[in-house]
């Protein structure tokens, strides 16, 4: 971070709470095999924005959810949120909910049942926008994640939040991909993707370094995002810090479950931008909460020291492409 972003910063933004901007939390409910072939259920609080927002708290942010809630699923799921030491901004939404039920017990995920989030109303996107706002400009940093699918709002909502955000001091990480990503025009401190959203939205064809590097040029133009991280599955993360390209390597482990590493990393980078670290050491953070939460069953999960100690071995270096 330079001097001149922290002189844009009131004390109050200083004190590292970070804002998540959550417009499809879901509830989750997985199945395990337990004890004498018992089934071992589990209830969790899910969708990006929580995953964000629940390793952000583990790794000792203060946090704050504005999210929409409805129905039956929408109480439950506030419920599950706050008891993880997260703060709702709730918004009244007339559609309940969405979420999931898998069964792990053979050790893949298979479906049960999927319940799709709704459609959000004018009014309740108008009352969500003024909530991050209104959260956000009390924050050091406004991660904005994306919707369950491309119905629930209107993309043109993340380019007016990183602007209005943006504008009055506050720093925006974003990790978004299709309608979403093509919006921004500017404001965004930190975009995070995966190399799959990045061929997904045609900014690329293939997972290669040359194809990569010219893909995350185009897309720093058109984003006017300032730094770029692209995380890569287990290929080391190419990340664009200003004009500096570089790659991120981080130990090779077996992976649990390959969900939620993504979202772990954009905490990392939320964490440690709203906490002032140098960019090197924020990249070093993200990619170590990532790397340890794919070796857990639990989303967006892990132990502060544990990464803190793993991002010590992550290595940042030049690009040698």
């Amino acid at each position: 971070m330079t001097e001149m972003d922290s002189q844009h910063l009131s004390s109050e933004q200083q004190s590292g709470e970070i804002c998540v901007f959550s417009p499809s939390p879901l509830y989750t409910v997985t199945i395990e095999a337990g004890p004498d072939d018992q089934a071992d259920v589990h209830f969790h609080a899910g969708g990006q924005g929580v995953w964000v927002a629940r390793m952000a708290v583990c790794l000792g942010s203060s946090v704050t959810l504005c999210a929409p809630f409805g129905g039956e699923s929408g109480i439950l799921l506030r419920t599950l949120i706050e008891a993880e030491q997260v703060s709702v901004r709730p918004v009244n939404s007339q559609g309940w909910n969405g979420g999931y039920i898998h069964d792990r017990r053979g050790g893949e995920r298979h479906v049960i049942a999927e319940v799709q989030s709704p459609q959000l109303t004018r009014h309740e996107v108008d009352n969500l926008y003024n909530a991050t706002i209104s959260a956000g400009l009390s924050a050091r940093c406004v991660v904005l994640t994306g919707p369950a699918h491309e119905s629930v709002l209107l993309a043109d909502v993340y380019r007016r939040l990183a602007h209005d955000l943006s504008t009055n001091g506050t720093l925006v990480v974003a990790d978004l991909s299709r309608n979403a990503l093509k919006a921004l025009d500017g404001g965004v401190y930190i975009l995070k993707v995966s190399h799959e959203e990045l061929i997904d939205a045609g900014y690329c064809h293939r997972n290669e370094p040359a194809q990569l590097r010219a893909g995350l040029d185009q897309l720093q133009q058109t984003s006017g995002a300032r730094h770029i991280v692209v995380s890569r599955a287990e290929a080391p993360t190419l990340a664009l810090i200003d004009d500096r390209l570089v790659n991120v390597q981080a130990p090779r482990l077996e992976p649990m479950d390959p969900r939620g590493a993504g979202d772990s990393m954009t905490a990392g980078l939320a964490v440690g931008s709203a906490a002032g670290m140098a960019l090197d050491e924020t990249l070093r953070l993200a990619a170590a909460a990532g790397a340890l939460n794919v070796t857990r069953h639990g989303l967006g999960s892990g132990q502060r020291d544990h990464i803190e100690q793993l991002a010590k071995r992550i290595d940042v270096q030049p690009d040698a492409g």
